[in-house]
């Protein structure tokens, strides 16, 4: 399945959970959703990313991990269905949402357990739900500051050709624009430069 796909089936199963087995299930899939996002990134991802989406990685792994409840240990990671990633900016807005929405779900949970293994399993997956979250926001602002350079890059050329492009206001070999006229006289059977704007015009 794709990853940004993904990501939305884990929001939409994350707002329907009831009570604290459910919410700790869903905590659990987003960090291996994460993991499995920050995998493909690092290995395939724009270049830009690949340090902060390994980084994304090595969390999703250690938090996937510290949520010791019986609906974590006996699902299935939803992560293992992800087929592609297509749309890194869209799938890491979509995540980062996630993971803000499963950090506020967990607060709920620890707020209400009177268990201390689980209040505080709690609060090292809200630690680590933020911290990839961090992660996943620095990604889009690299994102960000890369499509500010390219466009720079293309204003920048644009301001070294000019506003007719690189060959000027009479393209190549001093022709202008699609009419074919060429300076000086004679030209093809005779014409001159009039005769061949002409003969432009009616082609």
């Amino acid at each position: 399945m794709e990853a940004e796909r993904l990501v939305g089936v884990s929001r939409r199963a994350l707002a329907q959970s009831r009570g604290t087995p459910d919410i700790i299930a869903e905590a659990w899939q987003a960090q291996a959703l994460a993991q499995a996002i920050g995998s493909r990134l690092a290995a395939d991802g724009p270049k830009e990313l690949r340090g902060e989406a390994r980084g994304l990685s090595e969390i999703g792994g250690r938090s996937s991990g510290s949520l010791d409840h019986p609906a974590a240990r006996a699902g299935v990671a939803r992560a293992a269905q992800l087929s592609g990633l297509a749309e890194p900016r869209a799938t890491l807005t979509g995540l980062g949402a996630l993971l803000g929405e499963v950090g506020m779900a967990l607060v709920g949970v620890a707020c209400e357990t009177d268990e201390q293994g689980l209040y505080w399993q709690c609060m090292e997956a809200i630690d680590a739900a933020d911290e990839s979250m961090d992660r996943v926001h620095g990604m889009l602002r690299r994102l960000d500051e890369h499509d500010r350079e390219r466009q720079q890059d293309l204003e920048r050329g644009r301001g070294r050709d000019g506003p007719y492009g690189a060959n000027g206001a009479y393209g190549v070999n001093g022709s202008y624009g699609s009419y074919g006229v060429v300076g000086g006289a004679g030209g093809t059977a005779g014409t001159g430069a009039a005769g061949r704007g002409r003969a432009g015009l009616r082609e």
